[in-house]
């Protein structure tokens, strides 16, 4: 963080992101960099999207037999993003099995959604629920360690899950709610971490005085990565980049013909990444990532910069009633105190790699894709 503070002119990140550099004119690198990384995706016309998308679909359906019950998996987590994939999917024609990974802090909203969404597009769910106890202990872990991703644990275990499920019915393709529209800027230095990072997990675990054997933790490392997409020939697409997606429409659309029901705030539908992102990260890391979400918003037009100041202007709990609610039932089930919480967050922040990682992997690709690129 610089010590003399700046804001974008043209988006709303600022100076709390690490190494963030402004041209003459104000504007960051990040949405420099967003919008030169997102033109092949954003400003397709709509014939080109067309193109693509019929082609895409047609890949997809000839990827297994015609009469095999699915084609294509498509994880779901209750938010607006994943719910979109499965609507799309569905009305295209394509066959999809929607998968859910538990940790034990779905929000009862995500529940609802997630039932009415496989109910009313008629699709069948499979859910991996992980061992709670075995989830609070490597949460424990990470919070023990300081370290700032601790949703690296759910992030890591989903990601798992999806490809562990195309694999078991021979699906080529997992289509994503990953997207350029809502969430294309790149991730500041030092806000997450290297995603498919087991070796980093369990290493944080047993630094931290866990060695119960892991079983329900459905976890992926470089190499399972590796074997999934090169092996067994697994595509993970960000399949709403092939649409022209617009928030507040596809909102629209999926509250009146699907009763879903919203969030205040990107990734709200788990407790703890309501709590995470909206106390835990401002107050122990001084991190607020919707400076991130609003800003590929802007970016995107799908919102004025005005707009998300005033938007940031809230607390990044909009309700307090509902922050205090939270609050207690974090402490309850992850057996802490009031105190606990409090020691927790004056603690200063450790770096994920002071513990064994795979993250040396990651910028040997990055290294190797700038060359080609070069």
């Amino acid at each position: 963080m610089s010590d003399q503070y700046q804001l974008c002119n043209r988006c709303v990140m600022d100076t709390t992101a690490q190494n963030i550099q402004f041209n003459n004119e104000g504007n960051c690198h990040f949405c420099s960099d967003f919008e030169k990384n997102s033109a092949s995706v954003l400003k397709k016309s709509s014939e080109q999207r067309e193109s693509y998308l019929n082609a895409f679909l047609k890949e997809v359906k000839n990827s297994v037999a015609s009469n095999s019950q699915y084609d294509c998996i498509i994880g779901v987590s209750g938010g607006l993003d994943s719910a979109w994939a499965l609507y799309q999917a569905v009305n295209l024609g394509l066959k999809p099995l929607a998968v859910h990974m538990d940790n034990g802090w779905n929000s009862e909203l995500a529940v609802h959604n997630i039932e009415n969404l496989v109910k009313k597009l008629d699709v069948d769910l499979c859910t991996h629920v992980i061992d709670w106890e075995e989830y609070r202990q490597l949460m424990q872990a990470f919070f023990d360690a300081d370290v700032i991703d601790v949703e690296l644990l759910y992030d890591n275990a989903m990601l798992a899950v999806n490809y562990q499920y195309a694999q078991k019915f021979g699906i080529k393709y997992i289509l994503a709610g990953t997207n350029t529209s809502t969430e294309g800027f790149i991730m500041p230095e030092g806000w997450n971490w290297f995603k498919y990072d087991k070796k980093n997990i369990f290493s944080i675990y047993k630094a931290n005085g866990h060695f119960k054997k892991i079983v329900s933790f459905p976890a992926i490392g470089v190499l399972d990565y590796a074997k999934f997409k090169v092996w067994n020939k697994i595509r993970w697409v960000s399949f709403l980049d092939l649409f022209d997606y617009q928030k507040k429409d596809v909102l629209k659309v999926l509250e009146e013909e699907l009763g879903y029901r919203p969030y205040p705030y990107k990734h709200y539908e788990s407790v703890f990444t309501r709590f995470y992102q909206g106390y835990i990260l401002p107050k122990k890391f001084k991190v607020d990532k919707r400076r991130l979400h609003l800003s590929t918003l802007i970016m995107s037009g799908q919102m004025s910069r005005e707009e998300a100041l005033q938007n940031l202007e809230s607390s990044p709990y909009p309700d307090e009633v509902q922050l205090a609610e939270d609050m207690k039932f974090f402490i309850k089930k992850m057996n802490w105190t009031e105190d606990s919480l409090r020691d927790y967050l004056q603690r200063p922040e450790c770096s994920h790699d002071l513990y064994p990682s795979s993250d040396s992997w990651r910028q040997l690709y990055r290294k190797i894709k700038s060359l080609l690129g070069k």
